[in-house]
């Protein structure tokens, strides 16, 4: 579950939140939609800790876990090593260098779980946009979070590979999980999220 009071943040003195408030359940699917500069994509960067909010509590039961427009894999290693590296906040440095066999098997399930267990020892840089976004939400669950933040996910894919990673955001909050994705696209907002929610700018 994800609650958030009063979140304030502003950048070079121009105010991009002032005291939003979101509160998302556990199986629960939220789009947030707006313009650009409407603060969709700080909401979820404060949640994460990639920016301090200047107000207002946030809360998480579990830990949270970002997908990024972005896609941010290493294009060389292949998505097996990608979803690995989801677990390096538990591991220790030197044994992160090498994966250990319970991490490999853990990354392989989250692989099967975004259905792309057969690539899983194909490098990313050969997989699609879509595929490689799938790649990153595996990534996410070896985080194991129970609260999923995507941004724009799929502003870069096709219509078919926007679907396909709708549906498994989707099949996430179904799962149980707390499901955030800011989105442009209304037609996908209102067929794959419970919820949707306007910010203005």
């Amino acid at each position: 579950m994800l609650a958030i009071r009063g979140l304030r943040k502003s950048f070079g003195g121009r105010t991009v939140l002032d005291g939003f408030d979101l509160r998302v359940e556990d199986g629960e699917f939220v789009a947030l939609l707006g313009p650009n500069g409407s603060g969709k994509s700080t909401a979820l960067r404060c949640v994460v800790g990639l920016e301090t909010p200047d107000g207002g509590e946030i809360d998480v039961t579990g830990s949270a876990a970002m997908v990024f427009q972005k896609i941010h894999l290493v294009g060389r290693r292949t998505a097996l090593d990608n979803v690995c590296t989801g677990a390096l906040a538990r591991l220790s440095l030197r044994r992160s260098l090498l994966f250990p066999a319970e991490v490999r098997e853990e990354a392989m399930r989250c692989l099967e779980r975004v259905g792309l267990a057969d690539r899983a020892l194909e490098k990313c840089a050969r997989l699609s946009g879509g595929q490689q976004q799938r790649v990153a939400v595996a990534r996410a669950l070896c985080q194991r979070a129970n609260v999923i933040l995507a941004d724009e996910p799929v502003s870069a894919l096709d219509p078919q590979a926007a679907v396909q990673v709708m549906e498994l955001l989707g099949a996430l909050a179904a799962e149980g999980m707390a499901v955030v994705a800011v989105l442009h696209q209304p037609e996908l907002a209102r067929t794959y999220a419970h919820r949707i929610v306007e910010m203005a700018a």
